[in-house]
This record gives structure tokens, C-alpha cells and sequence, in this order.
């Protein structure tokens, strides 16, 4: 398995930020850019420099009333009036706060996604990674879940519209994908796919098997909900199983994935207990599938992760591996491997500025970790909620 990769990246994106204390911190990509860069794993022959999204890229997904509501809340400071009406548009909650800024900073994120579907799509490279995205709970109308532009839902549509393509689109994150769910939702040609703890008892409440799709779009949406406290066999059943059924039945063109960690059991937002063997296996099925239904075209977007010490940096960089097929991964993959330590520089650079003592290896040791007792349990309702999901796409040869 082959084919060039290229890592996308602009400044700017790291002014993509609330405030000092919030969990979607630009330092989680910081940590990840040095930890590639301390391994020798990204150079900058591999990396392309993006551009911001335009107002008409934007307007494919959002509203013009909540663009306009954007570019207000991003003065320093803004007009009084249209701070009363911040709460409308969900630029006022804990969550998603408007800050000095905003719209040039989304942009930014937005116009990294659709640069990387570009190049891909026309051709000049098989992969690329935009780890400054994943914004995917934004709405038309409305921010949501630390998400103020929907970049994925956006760059589909680009790559609808400029190269009418068919697009899959895989959210691994522990949160449902449900913005860019609902900007396709009736379309035949975008197939949105969401593996997620289940809506029952994490935000944003949806992703359910009943959501299928609707009009011409019915069987174009596949969700995975799965239970609380699930371990990485059961997860990685669950989404190998689907994902590869799924894209033999839809025959996409290109896939496009986000890349949440928050799944690890170190995630302090979510209830699941995955390790980072998670983060290796999915991004070399998604490698796997592309090449061999797409021609190897894969884009690839970040998303959360609330352990920006510990998690972030290691999955976000396994997945680069993974695109890039740095010799690391390779070594990584063997069944034989001793632990694999992660370079002390790092660690050396970073540790000073955190309590929490920084992970030494690659992989997590589970040897240290304590079962789930309720695990057969949970294996099973998952494997119920599989056959369900699936039980409308047949098996294609």
C-alpha cells in the first residue's frame, strides 16, 4: 500500500481558541505538531500552507444571519447589540463562547479541510491530513459543542460541487457527528457515518439507529451508538465490521474522517475505555479502504480529545504515521514489538508545563489497567446494535 501524503496546516488555526482554560485548547495540535517533529516524522516538503474559506464556501452550510452574527462577536470589542442576541446564534454558553477573533480563525479551519479535499481530489496527492479541523457539531444557524464553522460539511460540499464527487464521511470521535448528519441528510450523494458512545448519556443527544437518512437520502446514514465503558475489542469490532460493509455499499469516491480521541479512557468528557491500540488499527482501516475503493483518497480532519497530555498528541500522530507510512508505524504494527518509546526530547520540552507525568511510550500497557466487569455485557448489546445497523446493507463481493 502506497501514495503521497500531505499534512496541511496554517498558523492561524491556532488562534482558533475561547479562552486560557477550555478543553478545545490549539495546544493539543502544538503538542502533536512537536511530537511528529521530535521523531523525524514531518518535514516540510510534506507540508502545504492552506487558505482561509470564502463567504461563499461558507454559505453552502451556514445560514447568512449567523455568518453576519460571526464576523459581529469577532470585534474587540463587539457591538452591545449584538452581544444580546449571542445566545441565539450559541456563541454565549460554556461551551461555545464568541471570542476577539472568531471568524478569521474559523475560517482558517474551514479553508485547511476544503485545501485538502482539493488536493486530493485534484489529484496532485492520495492523502492528506488537516489536523486543525473537525469542527462537525457547528449547525446552519447555530455553534455547538466548542464548533463555530462545520469545516468537514463545508469541504463535502466543495467536493461535491467542484469535482462531484461521492463522499464518505467516517466520524470516529466519541461524540456524534450530528452537524455534518444533518447538512446531509437528504442527499443521496454524501454518506455520513457516526461510531459514537451513545446519545442516552453524552452530548450532543443523537446518532441513534434510527437515524438513516431521509428523502433520497434514506440509507445514506449510518450510526454505531455504542455503550458506556466499552473496551477497544468490542469498539473496533463494531466499527470494522461496519465500516467495511458501508463502503462496499456505497462506493464513495472519496472518504473524508475525523478523528476524535476522546473515546480513551483518559478522556475526562466521555464514559468509554479505549487505549490507544484504537488509534493506531482505525486509521490503517481507513488506509486499506481507500485504496481499495477510492483510488486512495483520504482526507483526514482532527476533532476532540480533552487529554491534551497524554492522549492527543500520540493518536493525532499515529494517525499521520499511518497516512504517511512512516517506518515508525510500520514497527509499531508488528505483533513482535516491545514497547516503543516516544523520544525523551519531547517529554523534556513539554513536562515542566504540565503535573500530569507524560506518557514514555507509543502504546498503552493494559497490563496495568483494571477490567470493566459489566464487558460481556456490553459486548453483546454493541453486537445487537451492530446487526441493526447493518441489517440493510447486504454483503458486496
Amino acid at each position: 500500500m502506497s501514495g503521497n501524503a500531505l499534512f496541511v496546516h496554517h498558523e492561524q488555526s491556532l488562534k482558533y481558541r475561547f479562552h486560557d482554560h477550555h478543553p478545545f485548547h490549539p495546544l493539543r495540535l502544538q503538542l502533536t505538531l512537536d511530537l511528529l517533529r521530535a521523531c523525524d516524522a514531518l518535514n516540510s516538503e510534506e507540508m502545504l500552507i492552506s487558505r482561509p474559506a470564502t463567504e461563499e464556501e461558507l454559505l453552502w452550510i451556514h445560514q447568512p444571519a449567523y455568518i453576519e452574527a460571526v464576523k459581529a462577536l469577532s470585534e474587540s470589542p463587539p457591538d452591545p447589540a449584538w452581544m444580546e442576541r449571542a445566545e441565539q446564534y450559541g456563541l454565549m454558553d460554556e461551551d461555545t463562547p464568541y471570542f476577539p477573533g472568531m471568524h478569521e480563525a474559523a475560517a482558517h479551519v474551514v479553508g485547511g479541510t476544503i485545501t485538502a479535499v482539493d488536493r486530493v481530489l485534484s489529484g496532485r496527492a492520495d492523502h492528506a491530513l488537516h489536523l486543525g479541523g473537525g469542527l462537525h457539531h457547528a449547525l446552519s444557524a447555530k455553534a455547538a459543542g466548542f464548533c463555530v464553522y462545520n469545516d468537514a460539511a463545508v469541504a463535502i460540499a466543495y467536493a461535491k460541487r467542484r469535482f462531484g464527487a461521492r463522499v464518505l464521511y467516517v466520524d470516529t470521535d466519541v461524540h456524534h457527528g450530528d452537524g455534518v448528519q444533518w447538512s446531509f441528510y437528504s442527499d443521496p450523494d454524501v454518506c455520513t457515518y457516526s461510531i459514537h458512545e451513545t446519545g442516552k448519556y453524552l452530548f450532543p443527544g443523537t446518532g441513534f439507529l434510527q437515524e438513516r437518512g431521509e428523502h433520497l437520502g434514506y440509507g445514506a446514514c449510518m450510526n454505531i451508538p455504542l455503550q458506556p465503558y466499552t473496551e477497544d475489542a468490542s469498539w473496533m469490532e463494531c466499527f470494522e465490521t461496519s465500516i467495511t460493509r458501508l463502503i462496499g455499499y456505497f462506493k464513495p469516491d472519496l472518504i473524508v474522517s475525523l478523528h476524535g480521541c476522546d473515546a480513551h479512557a483518559l478522556d475526562p468528557l466521555s464514559h468509554m475505555h479505549c487505549s490507544m491500540a484504537i488509534y493506531s488499527e482505525m486509521p490503517a482501516i481507513l488506509h486499506r479502504l481507500a485504496h481499495a475503493h477510492c483510488g486512495g483518497r483520504w482526507v483526514a480532519v482532527g476533532g476532540g480529545g480533552y487529554d491534551m497530555w497524554r492522549v492527543v498528541p500520540r493518536a493525532w500522530s499515529l494517525l499521520w504515521l499511518e497516512m504517511s507510512q512512516h517506518p515508525l508505524k510500520e514497527a509499531l504494527d508488528r505483533e513482535d514489538r516491545p514497547q516503543t518509546e516516544l523520544p525523551q526530547s519531547w517529554a523534556g520540552k513539554w513536562q515542566s508545563q504540565t503535573p500530569t507525568p507524560l506518557p514514555a511510550f507509543w502504546l498503552d500497557d493494559l497490563t496495568r489497567w483494571e477490567a470493566i466487569p459489566r464487558r460481556a455485557e456490553i459486548t453483546a448489546k454493541n453486537r445487537e446494535n451492530l446487526a441493526v445497523a447493518l441489517q440493510d446493507y447486504p454483503m458486496v463481493p
